[in-house]
């Protein structure tokens, strides 16, 4: 039998379980105020870029408004616009940086709809490509990045500013 370590993996588990997370991880890393060590790429006017530090695929990232609701209805409508104008400069980034196959564009609202955060809604954002869904995540439930989340980091806010 062959072993693949994941030792991020344990660091999501152990928080979890201890329940060491903060209320709210997206206000807990606005208020550090260390975009370098919380993976804030980008800051806009009502929202702000963070990368997912447990991600699906290299590239993933959040939208998230500054904004602590929970539903899409009590957003503004500039924070919306911001949100989509975001997601289209992301996509771009993307694109050109990542040459993916395909993106996945999402949101999950409340916790039986698969939210993790669910009082704060983030729209989320990945890059996919052909067979990164393959026999790891399925049968192995590991995943596979062949890139640091410190190179995405620098990758997607060097896009973004």
């Amino acid at each position: 039998m062959d072993y693949i370590w994941t030792p991020w993996r344990y660091q999501y588990m152990a928080q979890v379980t201890s329940g060491e997370q903060p209320e709210c991880v997206f206000c807990d890393a606005l208020a550090r105020n260390n975009d370098a060590e919380t993976l804030i790429a980008h800051r806009g006017a009502k929202n702000f870029v963070i990368l997912n530090r447990f991600p699906y695929t290299s590239g993933h990232v959040m939208i998230v408004p500054y904004a602590h609701v929970a539903e899409l209805n009590l957003c503004d409508a500039e924070t919306l616009n911001e949100m989509m104008q975001l997601a289209q400069r992301v996509e771009k980034i993307f694109r050109e940086n990542y040459k993916p196959d395909g993106m996945n564009l999402g949101m999950n609202l409340g916790r039986a709809a698969g939210a993790g955060v669910a009082g704060h809604l983030h729209l989320h954002a990945l890059p996919r490509w052909f067979g990164d869904s393959n026999f790891m995540t399925v049968t192995g439930e590991t995943r596979v990045h062949p890139e640091d989340l410190k190179v995405t980091y620098e990758r997607l806010s060097k896009g973004l500013a």
